[in-house]
């Protein structure tokens, strides 16, 4: 489903009380498309405020194929 935390919210997928969501939400940011077939990005999954982690990805377009490069964690709560 394509939507913001906030939508969730209002669709009563979140639960206040424990701060989780009914599902894990997937975000992408900060893309910068690089030279040699790479792209560049930062995330992060939110299931719940003990949940949450942060990374950073690079990936490359290698044999018509999409393929993870480098991966790091940034943060975790």
């Amino acid at each position: 489903m394509g939507a913001t935390l906030e939508q969730l919210k209002e669709k009563g997928l979140y639960n206040p009380d424990t701060m989780a969501l009914d599902g894990v939400l997937l975000r992408i940011e900060n893309v910068d498309f690089k030279f040699n077939n790479n792209i560049f990005f930062e995330g992060s999954k939110y299931r719940s405020g003990n949940g949450a982690v942060g990374v950073e990805v690079t990936i490359q377009l290698k044999d018509n194929r999409w393929k993870s490069k480098e991966a790091k964690m940034t943060w975790i709560s």
